[in-house]
Formats: C-alpha cells, structure tokens, sequence
C-alpha cells in the first residue's frame, strides 16, 4: 500500500501561506491543518491574521478556535490533536496540508517528537517561580543542570519557561526530559514546503500586515479581550501583536508608537522563524520566482 503524503506549508510570518495552501488544497482535494500556536484561540482574530470566513469556507480549516485565551494547551496537546485529524483526512481519502510558521508545533508533527506526557503543576510551577525571584535564573538552571544536564546544555539560561517546564517533568516523573523526548518519524512521506522571499520584501510585506491590522481594529480586539476578563499574564495575551498593545491601552504611548514596535518585534519573530525551518525534513524552497508558485497561484 502506498505511503500517504504529509505536505507541510511553512513560511515567516506574512509570506504568503494562506493564500498558497488555499489554491492547492483547491487544487489537490486537501484539508488544512493549522500550526500555528496563535490561530488555536477564540476571539484573537485580527492580531493572528487567522483564516476569514470566506478562506474557510474556500478550504476546511483544522484546529483553528479551539481553546479560549484562558485555557492551557500544550505541545502535546497539540501534537495529539493534530496528528488525529491528520489520520482523519488520510482516512477520507484527502490530503493533509500542514500550515503554519510555529516552529515547535511543525517540528512535533514532522520529525514525530515523542513529548512527555507530564500534565502543568501551578502549584509547583508557582514554587519554581518564586526561587527564581529570590535566587535568580541562573540558580535555577544549575539545578537543572545538575539533574538533567543534556537539557541545560540545550535550554538557554535565560529562559525561564523552559527551565521550570524541564524541573517540572523531572520531579514529577523522575526523569530528566531529556531522556522522554525521542523522535519516531510519522507514518507518511513527508514534503515540506518552505516559501520564502527576500527579506526585505518580507519586512515590508509584514509591516503592511501590521498597518492593515491596526486599521482592521487590532487596538479594539485586544481591549476586547481585557473586558473578557483575560489578564496580561495568559500565554496566549503575550502573543505578538497584542502584548505590543498595551502601552496605548494603559495610557503609555501612542497607537502609532505601539504599532512601530509591533513591526520591530514581528521582524526579530521572522529571524528566529528560520532557524526552525532550515531543520524539518523533506525540504523544498519555494521562491516567487519559481513556475510552482506562481502557477499555484
């Protein structure tokens, strides 16, 4: 029995992904599966740039508004929902397009992570936090470092959601993380399909997002949420485009100041976007130059 195709679209933020997957899932009788760890969450539509309506109705859309801003949603999560509704289109005789430019979420499908199936402890996670405060990062990552030295060496000293998460599974479990994250390739061929621009081209196609955005009403949507009761402090409020909002919120700067920060911090996203595309296998770079894409199109 043939092997069934995964074709992943991946790409910077504001490249051209949607419009793309849209036209092959058209032409190829595909279903999209989105992954992008924004685009999960209800009532955060403009500053995700997610899917319209009409796109969605043009294609189906997979994993796209299924958690509000308050719920937790991990990796793993993520990787099971995904990874089910994959199957499901192969099972219907359809064609799988996985779309996004998260990094952890596309490289948990397609280099097949095997993730520790540890659940959030607040309670814990809290504790962690607090020696943080009193003793600083850099204890915590020697503590790490002295129980799962493979995961300090890959986690940098400075990132204090991945330190508590690794301190998280070892005393839970009583394995280092590093140890539960093997891989196991996916059972399909896999053909990614990395769009990709020159980069000045992607700033300012990317600015030009943020510029429709704040004039779509981003400002709004992120008082929305507030008036919702969703705090500063959820994950899914520290996503980019809206934790750039909240100084014009508060009073503290201008939209426009706002809006000049959010194009900063959208460039430096799209630096660190490559990093995790250059390493997923099956790799095809697509440029607009190429017949592929402008025939797709």
């Amino acid at each position: 029995m043939q092997q069934a195709t995964l074709t992943a679209i991946i790409g910077p933020t504001a490249v051209g992904k949607t419009r793309l997957a849209i036209a092959m899932a058209s032409r190829v009788g595909g279903e999209i599966v989105s992954a992008d760890s924004r685009q999960i969450y209800r009532y955060m539509d403009i500053g995700t740039a997610k899917p319209t309506l009409d796109e969605r109705a043009a294609a189906v859309h997979h994993l796209v508004d299924i958690r509000d801003p308050d719920e937790d949603f991990s990796l793993a999560g993520y990787q099971d929902l995904a990874m089910a509704a994959i199957a499901d289109i192969v099972a219907r005789g359809r064609v799988p397009l996985l779309v996004g430019g998260t990094g952890q979420y596309l490289a948990a499908i397609l280099e097949g992570w095997n993730i520790p199936r540890v659940p959030p402890h607040p309670e814990l996670r809290a504790e962690l936090e607090r020696e943080s405060a009193e003793r600083g990062i850099g204890a915590l990552h020697a503590r790490l470092a002295e129980v799962d030295p493979a995961a300090a060496a890959q986690i940098a000293p400075n990132n204090l959601r991945r330190v508590i998460r690794a301190l998280e599974v070892h005393i839970v479990s009583g394995k280092p993380i590093s140890a539960q994250q093997t891989r196991v390739p996916p059972p399909y061929h896999i053909r990614t399909i990395w769009l990709n621009r020159e980069r000045e081209e992607i700033y300012r196609r990317a600015d030009q997002r943020v510029e429709d955005m704040v004039g779509a009403g981003l400002a709004d949507e992120v008082a929305s949420l507030r008036a919702r009761g969703y705090g500063w402090e959820l994950p899914a409020m520290s996503s980019l485009g809206y934790t750039q909002m909240r100084p014009y919120l508060e009073g503290e700067a201008s939209r426009e100041a706002c809006a000049e920060r959010l194009k900063f911090d959208t460039h430096s996203f799209i630096r660190r976007q490559g990093a995790w595309f250059r390493r997923m296998p099956g790799l095809e770079i697509w440029t607009p130059e190429m017949a592929e894409w402008r025939e797709m199109m």
